[in-house]
């Protein structure tokens, strides 16, 4: 949600507050225990029930998200492990199963799923720390926001070399927020780029009644499950993202149960940059994930990514999603026409 905010709105608003922090704000936080010491978080706060921790250490990816209280992401057991302590290289190139946890994972940028060419399982930028250009909560904008910006480099002499910047904002009293990223190629050669956003969904979020669709096509989901859960059932399905008008939106959504609250959640992005749109679904106990991964490479029936994008040297990719967060009186997947329960496992 975008508010237009008139100057006299913020001027009264000035008067009613000691603070304009009091409303929103984004602070940086170091964490201090455990293998999580020492990575620096931005943690955003929009005073409209959308907060949310921004992992300066893991590439400005996001770790922990919640709307109006109500916990979204899905947490790895071992938390937001410091990258310092891993190295996706390790078990077998698989090292990045000890730390894929959070709301949002940026897979890539040698490589992204199963490990190919001496490159690991989802690449090396999910290991990457940040630089922090700017941090702010911006009441000048149209419509007010908080900011951050960041650089990350992932480079190799002998290989590829990318910079990527990343500016994340959300509306000041919204319940959104905006990822914007442009990778260029910093190499002295072309370089295919790959790259896949994890977005990783979580109880409540993800029970029993949870209802997904693509572009308003229902899209299977298979309920928590206590009984033995096959390798097929955790092969990820990978599809084409396009919609109208040259975007893709995925809708999610659960109605209220037991003393959890509803919520719809929708992510929309340029087909065009992303076209492919992948969901993998871990139904088992202790587990319990639903992710939601846009992609600008196909999956091979192997497990591995098919050809990535091919950047000239000096050559900017760029990408846009946007997350909005409702209550289910704001409008159902169910009651908009979205989801008749059709091909819901």
């Amino acid at each position: 949600m975008t508010l237009s905010w008139p100057n006299c709105e913020r001027t009264r608003l000035e008067a009613l507050v000691g603070n304009r922090r009091q409303l929103a704000s984004v602070r940086q936080v170091e964490l201090r225990d455990g293998a999580e010491r020492g990575v620096r978080a931005l943690v955003f706060s929009t005073g409209g029930g959308l907060d949310f921790w921004v992992l300066q250490e893991r590439s400005f990816d996001i770790g922990l998200l919640s709307w109006r209280g109500l916990p979204v992401a899905w947490q790895h057991p071992d938390g937001f492990s410091d990258p310092a302590l891993r190295s996706p290289y390790s078990d077998a190139g698989s090292g990045i199963q000890r730390a894929m946890g959070g709301f949002l994972v940026t897979c890539g940028l040698d490589n992204v799923r199963q490990p190919r060419a001496g490159h690991p399982l989802h690449g090396s930028l999910p290991f990457t720390p940040g630089r922090l250009i700017t941090c702010t909560e911006d009441w000048s904008l149209p419509s007010p926001s908080l900011v951050a910006e960041g650089e990350i480099v992932s480079a190799h002499l002998g290989k590829t070399c990318f910079r990527m910047r990343r500016r994340i904002a959300a509306p000041i009293a919204g319940s959104s927020l905006i990822i914007s990223d442009w990778v260029e190629n910093i190499g002295p050669a072309e370089a295919e780029l790959m790259i896949l956003y994890h977005m990783n969904f979580g109880f409540p979020v993800i029970a029993s009644g949870t209802q997904v669709a693509l572009n308003k096509n229902p899209v299977p989901f298979k309920a928590p499950s206590a009984s033995p859960v096959s390798s097929q059932d955790l092969e990820p399905d990978c599809r084409k993202s396009g919609g109208e008008g040259g975007r893709f939106e995925v809708e999610l959504g659960r109605d209220p149960s037991g003393p959890w609250p509803g919520i719809n959640i929708a992510i929309s992005g340029d087909a065009a940059s992303l076209p492919f749109l992948q969901f993998w679904r871990d139904p088992r106990p202790r587990r319990n994930v639903l992710a939601i991964e846009p992609a600008n490479c196909d999956r091979n029936a192997d497990g591995t990514s098919g050809p990535g994008m091919k950047l000239a040297p000096g050559s900017v990719w760029s990408t846009r999603l946007q997350i909005d967060f409702s209550g289910p009186t704001e409008g159902s997947l169910a009651d908009k026409g979205t989801l008749n329960g059709n091909g819901i496992a």
